[in-house]
C-alpha cells in the first residue's frame, strides 16, 4: 500500500510543475525513440543481406579462374587465367565426397536483340545444375535440359528485366532473340529475384547452354567460374580444402608450390562476415542513440536537485512527523523512475511510428523487435533511477531542522 501511495504522490508532485516534467522528459522520450528507430534500421539490412546471401544459397561455395579480390562490397577480378575448364566442374563434382551439385560457368556483357529492339545484358553459359545451386525459380516456360545443353541447342533462359527490356513484358516463349550474331529461342522466363548481395542484378541476364556458350557465343575453351553446391553447411570448410587440393593437383600447382591459379569464395565465411559487420553496425548506432538517453538522465538529475531545493521545508515537515530518511529515499526514487518509465513509454510509441513512416516513405527494411522495445525502456527505467539516487539520497540525509529553517 506504501509503495502505491508514493507512486500517487510522486505523480501529483510531478504534475504540479509540468513544463518542468515535460523539458525532463524530452532527453529520455528522444533517446529511446532514436534507440527503437536506430536499431530496427539496422536490423532491416542485417535482414536484407542475409536474404540475399542465403538467395544465393548458404551452402554455396564459388571457385573463380584467377585471383579474386573484393573491394567495397564488389569482386574485382586482379589476375586471369585460362586453366578452369569443364572438366574441373565434372571432377569437383565426381571426387570431392562433401559436394554435392557443381554447374560450371562462363559470363560476358553482350548486345541482344529482338527485332529492332536491343540491349546489353550478361549472358551466362551453365548447365542444367545452375538453377538449383543458385535457387533460381521459373516463372514461365523452362530451363534447358542437360540433353539440350550436350547437344549445344541454342536455347535461352531470359531474366525479368530482360523480358521488359526486349518484349515490353509480353509473353517471349517461343520467340527468336540474337546473342551478339547468333539466334536463339526463348523457352523460359526466370522469376525476380532483384540485386544480390554483390550489388548484379539477377534479373537482367540472359542463361544459355555452356556448350552453346563456348562454342557459337564466347569461341573459348575455357571457363571463368565454378558453382558446388555443399552436402551440409557443416561441410563448408571440408568442402573447400577438398577442392583447393584437387585443382592445385590438376593445374599442377602442389609440385611446383606455385600460387592457386583460382580464388575460392566460400558463402559460409560470407555470411558470416557480413553478420559480423551488421551486428558491428547496429551495436554503434545503437550505442550512438544511447547518448540521448544518458543526456535525458542527465535532466533528471537537474530537475531532481531543484525539486528538492524547492522542497526542503516539505522534506523536514515529514521528517518531523515521523518520516524516516528511507522512506524520503523512496520517494524521490519513485519520481525519478516514473520520470525514465514515462520517457521510455512516449519514447516507444514514437520509435514505432517513426520506424513506420521510414519503411512507408523510403526502401529501407525495418524491423521492429520486442528485445530492442525492452532493452530500451529496460535502460530508460535505469537511467532514471541511476541519475535519482544521488538527489533522492541528498534529500533523505538532509537534517530535519534544518530543513524546516531553509527559506
Amino acid at each position: 500500500m506504501k509503495i502505491f501511495k508514493n507512486i500517487k504522490l510522486s505523480r501529483k508532485t510531478l504534475l504540479t510543475h509540468k513544463l518542468r516534467t515535460f523539458l525532463a522528459l524530452v532527453g529520455i522520450t528522444i533517446g529511446v525513440s532514436a534507440v527503437i528507430m536506430m536499431i530496427a534500421i539496422g536490423k532491416g539490412a542485417q535482414n536484407e543481406v542475409l536474404n540475399q546471401i542465403e538467395e544465393m544459397g548458404t551452402n554455396l561455395i564459388i571457385v573463380n579462374a584467377g585471383r579474386v579480390k573484393t573491394f567495397v562490397g564488389r569482386k574485382r577480378q586482379v589476375s586471369n587465367a585460362t586453366t578452369l575448364a569443364l572438366k574441373d566442374s565434372k571432377a569437383i563434382s565426381s571426387e570431392c565426397s562433401s559436394v554435392a551439385l557443381t554447374a560450371p560457368a562462363q559470363s560476358k556483357k553482350l548486345q541482344v536483340k529482338y527485332g529492332n529492339v536491343s540491349t546489353n545484358t550478361t549472358i551466362i553459359g551453365t548447365t542444367y545444375d545452375f538453377q538449383k545451386i543458385r535457387n533460381f525459380s521459373i516463372g514461365a516456360g523452362s530451363f534447358f535440359s542437360e540433353m539440350e545443353n550436350k547437344a549445344a541447342l541454342r536455347v535461352a533462359v531470359i531474366g525479368n528485366k530482360v523480358q521488359v527490356n526486349l518484349f515490353d513484358g509480353d509473353d517471349p516463349i517461343g520467340e527468336i532473340i540474337r546473342v551478339g550474331k547468333t539466334p536463339f529461342e526463348v523457352i523460359g522466363v526466370l522469376e525476380s529475384k532483384g540485386v544480390n548481395a554483390e550489388g548484379v542484378d539477377e534479373d537482367d541476364q540472359i542463361i544459355i547452354p555452356i556448350n552453346t556458350a563456348l562454342r557459337r557465343v564466347f569461341n573459348l575453351y575455357y571457363i571463368n567460374t565454378i558453382y558446388a553446391q555443399v552436402k551440409d553447411i557443416e561441410l563448408m570448410d571440408k568442402a573447400e580444402a577438398e577442392i583447393r587440393d584437387l585443382l592445385r593437383e590438376r593445374h599442377r600447382l602442389a609440385k611446383k608450390a606455385k600460387l592457386d591459379d583460382f580464388t575460392i569464395q566460400n558463402q559460409a565465411d560470407v555470411l558470416e562476415a557480413q553478420q559480423e559487420a551488421s551486428a558491428t553496425f547496429t551495436m554503434l548506432i545503437a550505442g550512438i542513440a544511447a547518448i540521448s538517453l544518458m543526456v535525458g538522465g542527465i535532466g533528471i538529475l537537474a530537475i531532481m536537485l531543484i525539486t528538492i531545493k524547492e522542497r526542503t521545508n516539505e522534506i523536514g515537515l515529514r521528517m518531523s512527523v515521523g518520516a524516516r530518511p528511507k522512506d524520503i529515499l523512496v520517494q524521490f526514487l519513485s519520481e525519478a523512475s516514473i520520470l525514465g518509465l514515462s520517457g521510455g513509454f512516449f519514447g516507444m510509441v514514437i520509435g514505432i511510428i517513426g520506424t513506420i513512416i521510414v519503411g512507408i516513405t523510403t526502401e529501407w527494411h525495418t524491423v521492429v523487435s520486442l528485445q530492442s522495445i525492452f532493452l530500451s525502456i529496460g535502460f530508460s527505467l535505469s537511467v532514471g533511477l541511476f541519475f535519482g539516487v544521488y538527489p533522492a539520497r541528498k534529500a533523505a540525509l538532509l537534517d530535519p531542522i534544518e530543513a524546516l529553517r531553509a527559506e
